[in-house]
């Protein structure tokens, strides 16, 4: 089997407070030189052994600002403490270097990184997420993946536009 030494991940919540809220999705982007793979846990599947079981031979792990947001939920909710077990950068100090600074969306957009589910955001996430549990609303289920999907694909290209501008030294768009 091919080993996936990169991880990029982002998870969707109830809400901004962990101690408050709940993980309704953890997707996970594994990519290595020849393949990605994309995982996505909720209900039944979010669970702390089928997390560590996913992150198994991975060496590396790509947020944006994992280091306040993903990492201490996922610590919080299901107990590791993925800053410690992997190599974790978080892609927003990396874009602070450039002067990319503000959410996820508009760094995308600055550098002319586009998405399918353009417009959405977390308060929509979390909207999904209650119609998905209170209505058994599977388009609202179907959107929140796509939207998480958007996300940690969207975490690799910009790494890849990072790269690119620490070579270049110039931020397009």
């Amino acid at each position: 089997m091919i080993g996936f030494p990169d991880a990029y991940l982002d998870i969707e919540t109830t809400g901004l407070y962990a101690h408050e809220s709940s993980i309704t999705v953890i997707g996970i982007y594994f990519c290595n030189e020849k393949e990605d793979r994309l995982v996505q846990l909720y209900d039944e599947k979010l669970t702390c052994k089928n997390l560590l079981k996913l992150l198994e031979g991975t060496a590396n792990m790509f947020t944006y600002n994992g280091f306040r947001f993903d990492v201490p939920f996922i610590r919080t909710h299901l107990g590791p403490d993925l800053g410690l077990m992997l190599r974790h950068t978080d892609l927003m100090y990396d874009c602070w270097k450039y002067n990319l600074k503000g959410g996820f969306k508009a760094v995308l957009r600055r550098l002319g990184i586009s998405r399918e589910t353009e417009g959405i955001n977390g308060l929509d996430a979390i909207w999904l997420w209650e119609q998905y549990k209170g209505a058994h609303d599977l388009a609202a289920l179907n959107l929140l993946l796509r939207y998480n999907r958007d996300d940690i694909v969207n975490l690799k290209d910009l790494r890849e536009a990072l790269a690119a501008i620490e070579i270049t030294g110039a931020v397009r768009a």
